[in-house]
C-alpha cells in the first residue's frame, strides 16, 4: 500500500509551538483521509525549527465504492412529499427510483445511490490547500507580495516550500499536485541553513531522513533530545562537573537547532554568592543554557552548557566566550537584585516593610489587596495549626511573610523565583526554620506531581492560602466553568486534597467554609473586642456547625442589641458551603479515579454532606479492597437482596419490628445471623471510631456466610405476621450495620 510523505517547510517556527502544531497537521490530514473514505495503517509526526513532516503509511489507494439504499415516500404519497425525496436523493425522475413492498406498509420508493470511489491522491490533493490555508496556528503572518491580495496564505513564519510525495515502497512516487497561495507543492526541500543550504530531491520518509541528515539536519525531536543530554554529560564529566537536568530547558533548546552542538561556557565565580536558583534561572531564561555541579556536590560550578545549531571552525571558543559575555552581564543584574533585597530586609523591620506594603498590591478587584489577603490566611492559618500539630504563632508568622517577596526586586525580575526567595530573606533576617521553609512551601503542590510539604507549618500555611483563594472565588461566584479555570481554582482544590490525604489532616470543610464565609460578610477591624467574640462564635461554627448551642450561648451573652454581624450569622444560608463542597467532591472523585478506585466505590461512601475528604478517602479505598475479594462480592449480593425484600414490603407498609426479639426465632440460622450481626455491629463501631475503615471492612464481611445461610433456609414471609415483622426487622439490620459504613445500594451487580 503507498506511503505518503508530507513536508511543509517554512522560516524559524517559534520552538513552543512546534510539537503542537505537528501534532495538528497529523489530527488535521489523517481526519481529511478518513473522512475522504480512506485508511491508513500508521502515522507519525515530526519537526524542526524550519519544518513540519508527516510519515503516513499504508494509506489506501482508493477509497471504496459506495451503495446506499434510501427509504421514500408510499408511492401514493403526495406529489409534495415525492418531490421533497428526488432533491434529497438527487434524483431527476422519480422513474430513476426503485418500488419495494411491505407487508404493513405497502410500497414505497427507494432511492439507489451509488458513489464509486476515488484516487487517493485526487483526494490527497483536494483536501491540503484548505488543511494549509486554514491552519490552527496561535499567531501568523502575511508576506511578500501576495500579502496585498485579498485571502492570502497566513502563517507563522514565511512557507517557502511543500513537499508532497505519494506510493508504494516498491515504485517511483508520485508528486501529489496541489497548490497554496503560488507556492506548489513538489518533492524537493533544503537542508541546514548554514551548513547545507542547498536544495535536496527526496523519493519517500526513508531516503528523506537520510538526505536531512546527509544535510546536517535530525528531524527527530526526540533524538536531538538524547543527543543533547548525552553530549552534556559527557561534557561535563570531561570537565570534572555534572549536568544539572532541565526537563523544559532540554524540550526547548531541541526545538531551536536541527544539528546540535553542545559547548562549554564559564562565568565568574563570585557569581556563585547569588543563591544558586537565582543563578540558574537567569542562566536558562536568558541564554538557554544549562548549569553544572561539581561531581558529587550539590554547589553549583561557574561554568555552563550552551547549545550551538552550528559546528564552530575554532571548536566554539569564540561562541561560549559571547555567550559568558551575556551571561557575566545578567548576572551581575541579578546579584544587583539580590544585595538590594538584602540590604532592605537587613534594616529593622525591613522584612515586614515590604508586607506592609501588599495593602498597595490589588488581589482581585472584589477580594481586596494582597495585604487584606494576608490577614485573612493569617488568621485561618492559626486556626488551622492546631489540627496539623504546628504551633499557632509559628504558623501565623508564616503567614504574615508568606508573600512578602512579592515586594522584593529579585521577584519582580524573576517571578518564578517567588516563595524561595521569600525563604532565602527570611534565613537571612533570623526567622525560624519552620517559618522559612513554609515560605517557599506554601505555594505547594503546584501539580499533580508536585512534592507535598510535611512539615507542620508549611501544612498549616498551604492549606490557609489555597482554602482561603477558594472560599474567596466562591463568594464572589467566580468558579470555573467549563474548561476555562483562569484562577487555578481547580488545581488549587487538588492541592487542599493531597495535603488533606497525605498528612493525615482532619477537616470539617462544610463548617470551615461556613464560618470563613461569615467572616467576609462581617468587618471587625476598629473593635477589638467585637472581633474577639466574632473570632469565638466562628470556632465554635467551625467545631459544632452555624446554629449550635454553644454558638446562641454566646450571642445570648451579648448586652443591648445584637449587633449587625450577629444578625448575619443567624440569618446564614450554606448555599455557597454546599456549592463549594460539591466542587471539592467532584475534585476528590477524580482523584481517586486516577488512583484506581471505582466510581461506584466513591459513589457508595460520598454523601451531599461529606465534609471529611480523608475519611471518604480511608472508606474508599477500604470499601475496593472488600468488592475486590469473594466476601465482598457475596456480602454486597445478600445485601442487595435483603434491601429488595426489606424495599418491597416498605412499599407495602408491611409492618416491620422495630426491634428483633430472638424469642421468635424458628430456625437456627435466624439465631446464627442475629447472634454475628450483635458482634459485628460492636466490632464494626469500634473499628469506625478507632478509624480503621479496613477493620470495620473486614468484620462487615463475615456476615457473609450467616446471610448466604439465612436466605436458603429462611422464608421471609412467614405466615404468622409477628414472625414476618421479626425476619424483616433482621434484615433492616443488617441494611444498617453496612450503612455506618458505606451504601452498598450504589455497588455495581
Amino acid at each position: 500500500m503507498p506511503d505518503l510523505l508530507l513536508e511543509l517547510f517554512s522560516e524559524e517556527i517559534p520552538a513552543r509551538m512546534q510539537r503542537k502544531a505537528a501534532g495538528d497537521l497529523k489530527k488535521l490530514v489523517t481526519d481529511a483521509l478518513v473522512d475522504g473514505g480512506l485508511t491508513y495503517e500508521g502515522a507519525k509526526e515530526y519537526w524542526t525549527p524550519r519544518r513540519l513532516a508527516l510519515d503516513i503509511r499504508g494509506v489506501s489507494a482508493r477509497s471504496a465504492d459506495i451503495r446506499e439504499e434510501r427509504k421514500g415516500p408510499r408511492t401514493d404519497a403526495p406529489e409534495q412529499a415525492i418531490a421533497g425525496f428526488l432533491r434529497g436523493a438527487g434524483l431527476e425522475s422519480i422513474d430513476q427510483a426503485e418500488v419495494k413492498s411491505d407487508p404493513k406498509k405497502g410500497d414505497f420508493y427507494v432511492a439507489v445511490i451509488e458513489k464509486p470511489g476515488r484516487e487517493a491522491a485526487d483526494i490527497i490533493a483536494e483536501v491540503m490547500p484548505a488543511i494549509i490555508q486554514n491552519f490552527p496556528w496561535p499567531k501568523s503572518m502575511r508576506w511578500g507580495e501576495a500579502s496585498r491580495e485579498p485571502g492570502s496564505l497566513k502563517w507563522v513564519r514565511p512557507l517557502h516550500s511543500i513537499l508532497c510525495t505519494f506510493g508504494p515502497e516498491t515504485e517511483e512516487p508520485e508528486v501529489i499536485p496541489f497548490e497554496v497561495s503560488g507556492i506548489a507543492s513538489g518533492n524537493s526541500t533544503r537542508g541546514h541553513r548554514f551548513l547545507s543550504p542547498g536544495a535536496i530531491t527526496v523519493k519517500r520518509f526513508d531516503d528523506y531522513v537520510s538526505q536531512l541528515e546527509k544535510a546536517h539536519v535530525i528531524l527527530d525531536a526526540e533524538r536531538r533530545k538524547e543527543i543533547i543530554l548525552q553530549d552534556a554529560k559527557n561534557l561535563a564529566f570531561a570537565q570534572g562537573f555534572e549536568l544539572v537536568e532541565d526537563a523544559g530547558l532540554l524540550e526547548e533548546v531541541a526545538n531551536l537547532v536541527e544539528w546540535p552542538t553542545v559547548l562549554m561556557g564559564e562565568f565568574d565565580e563570585a557569581f556563585l554568592d547569588i543563591p544558586p536558583e537565582v543563578v540558574q534561572l537567569t542562566i536558562r531564561e536568558n541564554q538557554k543554557c544549562f548549569v553544572m555541579q561539581a561531581q558529587g556536590e550539590a554547589s553549583l560550578a561557574p561554568r555552563f552548557l550552551l547549545v550551538s545549531n552550528i559546528i564552530p571552525s575554532d571548536g566554539g571558543k569564540e561562541v561560549a566566550r559571547g555567550n559568558g559575555k551575556v551571561v557575566a552581564a545578567r548576572l551581575s543584574d541579578a546579584r544587583f537584585f539580590w544585595e538590594t533585597d538584602l540590604q532592605q530586609t537587613a534594616k529593622e523591620g525591613g522584612f515586614d516593610e515590604w508586607v506592609k506594603g501588599l495593602d498597595n498590591v490589588t488581589f482581585h478587584a472584589k477580594l481586596g489587596s494582597q495585604g487584606e489577603r494576608i490577614r485573612r490566611i493569617m488568621a485561618l492559618a492559626e486556626e488551622l495549626a492546631p489540627v496539623v500539630a504546628a504551633d499557632p504563632a509559628k504558623a501565623k508568622r508564616a503567614a504574615f511573610l508568606a508573600k512578602a517577596d512579592l515586594q522584593s526586586a529579585m521577584v519582580f525580575e524573576f517571578p518564578e523565583v517567588q516563595g524561595k526567595m521569600g525563604r532565602r530573606y527570611a534565613e537571612r533576617a533570623g526567622e525560624d526554620a519552620s517559618v522559612a521553609l513554609a515560605i517557599e512551601e506554601h505555594y505547594k503542590p503546584l501539580g499533580p506531581t508536585d512534592d507535598v510539604p510535611t512539615d507542620p507549618v508549611s501544612v498549616a500555611v498551604a492549606l490557609a492560602d489555597k482554602l482561603d483563594t477558594l472560599i474567596g472565588f466562591w463568594a464572589i461566584d467566580e468558579k470555573p466553568t467549563g474548561s476555562k479555570d483562569p484562577y487555578a481554582l481547580r488545581r488549587a482544590a487538588l492541592g487542599v486534597i493531597r495535603l488533606v490525604l497525605e498528612n493525615g489532616v482532619r477537616l470539617q470543610l462544610d463548617r470551615l467554609f461556613d464560618a470563613q464565609l461569615l467572616l467576609r460578610e462581617i468587618d471587625t477591624s476598629d473593635d477589638e473586642e467585637q472581633a474577639a467574640l466574632l473570632h469565638a462564635i466562628l470556632r465554635e461554627i467551625a467545631t459544632h456547625g452555624v446554629f449550635s448551642a454553644a454558638v446562641r450561648a454566646i450571642i445570648d451573652q451579648i448586652e443591648g442589641d445584637a449587633p449587625e454581624w450577629i444578625e448575619k450569622i443567624t440569618g446564614h444560608k450554606p448555599d455557597v458551603s454546599d456549592d463549594l463542597l460539591a466542587f471539592f467532591h467532584d475534585r476528590l472523585k477524580v482523584f481517586l479515579k486516577d488512583e484506581g478506585v471505582r466510581h461506584d466505590v466513591i459513589d457508595a461512601v460520598l454523601t451531599e454532606k461529606s465534609d471529611d475528604l480523608l475519611a471518604v478517602t480511608l472508606k474508599a479505598r477500604a470499601l475496593q479492597k472488600l468488592v475486590e475479594t469473594d466476601d465482598g462480592e457475596n456480602l454486597i449480593q445478600g445485601y442487595r437482596r435483603a434491601a429488595n425484600i426489606l424495599a418491597a414490603e416498605e412499599k407495602k407498609e408491611t409492618k416491620i419490628a422495630e426491634t428483633v426479639d430472638p424469642d421468635l426465632f424458628e430456625t437456627d440460622e435466624e439465631r446464627a445471623l442475629f447472634e454475628t450481626l450483635e458482634d459485628v455491629e460492636k466490632l464494626a463501631t469500634n473499628a469506625i471510631e478507632a478509624e480503621n475503615y479496613e477493620e470495620a471492612m473486614s468484620r462487615l464481611a463475615s456476615l457473609r456466610a450467616p446471610i448466604d445461610a439465612f436466605f436458603e433456609t429462611v422464608h421471609v414471609n412467614a405466615e404468622d405476621e409477628k414472625v414476618r415483622a421479626n425476619r424483616l426487622a433482621l434484615l433492616a439490620r443488617i441494611r444498617a450495620a453496612t450503612a455506618t459504613v458505606a451504601d452498598l445500594s450504589r455497588i455495581g451487580g
